[in-house]
């Protein structure tokens, strides 16, 4: 379903615009998707609303069919994309699993906020985006995905994304679409 409304604390929540995963390859151009979020970041800040940036720093523990990547990170590996423009009141949630809930205070940091909804860009739309969307979802949260501001290394995991999973846990938005809504808020004093 389309973006019917935002909710009067909506937050948008980053998931993984860090230098370690930007540099991958993806389906749609990684500069576009940091500029939109960055976009939507100023926005979220201008009208008083919380913005949460997410970076991965390590991985689940488990075996899977898939394996586990043999590599050490690089420095600079969790460091945010500096267009984001990280300010001291953004929460900044590190994480060692896909979703950006398990394991992590983030739950109890947007209810102490009264956020009801969150917004969600970043990348990969199969892996940390979907898995924070169901279980924000799960947690009761309203959930919107803007599309056009996510990415994946995979077309097809991408596409199955946003037309199968998302419009089943929450509503799907351009970035255009979240922020014509937010511009209709009154800014922060």
């Amino acid at each position: 379903m389309p973006l019917t409304q935002l909710d009067p604390i909506s937050a948008l929540v980053v998931i993984d615009l860090q230098k370690g995963v930007v540099g991958m390859a993806a389906v749609h151009p990684i500069a576009d998707i940091i500029v939109r979020t960055a976009r939507l970041a100023s926005a979220f800040r201008e009208r008083g609303l919380p913005v949460v940036l997410v970076n991965v720093s390590g991985m689940a523990p488990g075996r899977t069919d898939a394996g586990r990547p043999k590599f050490a990170f690089p420095p600079g590996w969790t460091e945010l994309v500096p267009e984001l423009d990280a300010q001291p009141s953004d929460l900044v949630m590190t994480k060692q699993r896909w979703g950006a809930f398990n394991g992590t205070s983030l739950d109890s940091d947007l209810r102490q906020r009264g956020v009801t909804q969150i917004i969600l860009t970043g990348v990969a739309t199969s892996a940390g985006v979907e898995s924070t969307a169901r279980a924000a979802y799960d947690l009761g949260y309203n959930v919107v995905l803007v599309t056009d501001a996510m990415t994946d290394r995979d077309p097809d995991a991408h596409r199955h994304g946003i037309e199968k999973i998302f419009p089943r846990i929450g509503e799907t938005a351009a970035t255009d679409d979240v922020l014509k809504l937010l511009r209709e808020r009154p800014l922060r004093p």
